[in-house]
């Protein structure tokens, strides 16, 4: 079966987002007030070929894991359909 993963990646909620920032003061010189936070992340897509939707979830964890998401500074979610 194939299976398509979803994935977010974001900088940790720790750590400064210097291109939300840039987009941020972009949106306030916007005149667009109501905007209080912008975190930039990515959104990437895989299809996989699985056995099972578990199976597809532990294959895009690792993908995630050992190419892309940088732990030290980025968190992820994978979302399988």
């Amino acid at each position: 079966m194939t299976f398509t993963a979803h994935i977010n990646v974001m900088p940790l909620k720790e750590l400064l987002d210097p291109q939300g920032k840039a987009v941020m003061g972009g949106l306030k010189n916007l005149g667009m007030n109501q905007v209080h936070d912008v975190r930039i992340g990515k959104h990437i897509t895989l299809q996989i070929e699985a056995n099972s939707k578990e199976e597809a979830q532990q294959i895009a964890e690792t993908a995630c894991q050992k190419l892309l998401a940088n732990q030290v500074m980025e968190y992820f979610e994978v979302h399988i359909q």
